[in-house]
C-alpha cells in the first residue's frame, strides 16, 4: 500500500513510518524543506507542501491509498503567548485544510484519511469519564481540536473515509511529556504535579502506532476515535508507577503555583484532568498490548523503547 504521512519526523509520525516501511509499505512523506523532497535513504519519498500557504500539489499523492495527517506545532514545548497560541491553531487547522482540499481535488482520492486530533477536544473533564459521544469542551485546546476536525470536511464531502485520531498522552522517552518526565524520575527527582489527582489518559507508543494502522486498515471505521489506553490514571498513580519501575523515590511534588509561574496558561493543561476512554476503538475490535499504567511505563522504559515502535504483527 502507498501511504502518505504528514508530521513524519515527530514522535508518533516517525514511529508510524518505521512500522509501515518495515512491513513493506511505500511511504510518502509530506515535507516543507525542498532538500528533503524526492527519494530518501530510508526508502520513503518526500513530497513538498506548505500548509501555511495552503499549498500541496495533489499530483504528488497519485496512487496513495491512505493519508495519515499528524502535523502540528508542539503544544508543550513553549509558553502559550498569543502568537504561539495562534501557531498551535494555524498549524493544525491550515494544515488539515491543505490536505483535505488536495484530496478533494483528486480524480481518484485515497480511500481513507486518518486525521490527527487530541483528547483536548473534551476540555477539562475532572473525574468524569468521557468517550467519543461526549461533547466538546470550551477551553482553548478544545476549540482548536473542534476546528481541526471540521477542517477535514472537504475530504469527507469528496467521498474519502475520514477517521479522527483523538490522541492522549503518548508515554515515550523520545518526545512529549515522557522526554521531560523520565530523566527526572531516573535521577530520583520525580514527583506528582500539583495535587496529583488530575487524570491523564495514557497510551504507549506501540499501541498508538497500532491503533493508527487499525484505523487505516479497517474499512468501516470513520468519525472520532480516542487513542488512549483503556484505563486512565491520576498523575499520582503515574508517579507511583514510575518510581516503582525505576526503584527511585518520588519526593518532589511540584505545587500548582510553581507550575503557573513556569508555564503560564499551559499550566492549566498540565494540572488539568482528562479522563478519557477509547470506547469506539475497543468496540471496533482493537486490542491493547499495554492496557494499564504499569504496562505502559514498562514499555516506555524497555531497552528497545527508544527509536522503536514495531508493528505488533511482526512480534506475534
Amino acid at each position: 500500500m502507498r501511504i502518505a504521512v504528514t508530521g513524519s519526523t515527530g514522535l508518533i509520525g516517525s514511529a508510524l513510518v518505521r512500522s509501515l516501511v518495515a512491513d513493506g509499505h511505500e511511504v510518502v512523506r509530506l515535507v516543507r524543506q525542498q532538500s528533503r523532497t524526492g527519494p530518501q535513504a530510508d526508502g520513503t519519498v518526500g513530497v513538498g507542501w506548505n500548509p501555511h500557504r495552503l499549498e500541496l500539489d495533489a499530483a504528488g499523492l497519485d496512487g496513495v491509498e491512505a493519508v495519515v495527517h499528524l502535523a502540528g506545532a508542539p503544544v508543550g514545548d513553549r509558553r502559550w503567548t498569543a502568537a504561539y497560541k495562534q501557531e498551535i491553531r494555524d498549524s493544525r487547522v491550515l494544515g488539515t485544510e491543505t490536505v483535505a482540499g488536495a484530496l478533494a481535488r483528486m480524480t481518484t482520492p485515497p480511500k481513507v484519511l486518518v486525521s490527527g486530533s487530541a483528547v483536548g477536544y473534551y476540555g477539562q473533564t475532572g473525574d468524569q469519564l468521557v468517550d467519543e459521544d461526549s461533547p466538546a469542551g470550551v477551553d482553548f485546546l478544545a476549540g482548536v481540536c473542534a476546528e481541526w476536525e471540521v477542517a477535514a470536511r472537504p475530504a469527507t464531502e469528496s467521498g474519502v473515509r475520514v477517521a479522527y485520531a483523538r490522541t492522549g498522552l503518548v508515554l515515550s522517552p523520545d518526545g512529549g511529556a515522557g522526554a521531560r518526565l523520565l530523566p527526572l524520575f531516573r535521577l530520583g527527582l520525580g514527583g506528582r504535579l500539583g495535587a496529583g489527582t488530575q487524570y491523564w489518559s495514557l497510551i504507549s507508543l506501540e499501541d498508538e502506532v497500532a491503533a493508527l494502522r487499525h484505523l487505516i486498515d479497517t474499512p468501516d471505521l470513520d468519525g472520532p476515535f480516542n487513542l488512549t489506553g483503556p484505563n486512565p490514571v491520576t498523575n499520582a498513580d503515574l508517579t507511583t508507577a514510575l518510581g516503582r519501575a525505576l526503584n527511585r523515590p518520588t519526593p518532589f511534588p511540584v505545587p500548582e503555583f510553581a507550575l503557573r509561574a513556569a508555564l503560564g496558561e499551559m499550566a492549566v493543561e498540565v494540572a488539568g484532568s482528562h479522563r478519557v476512554v477509547p470506547k469506539r476503538l475497543l468496540e471496533s475490535g482493537f486490542t491493547f498490548r499495554h492496557a494499564d499504567v504499569d504496562a505502559i511505563v514498562r514499555a516506555a522504559l524497555s531497552p528497545g523503547a527508544r527509536g522503536t515502535a514495531r508493528n505488533r504483527k511482526k512480534q506475534s
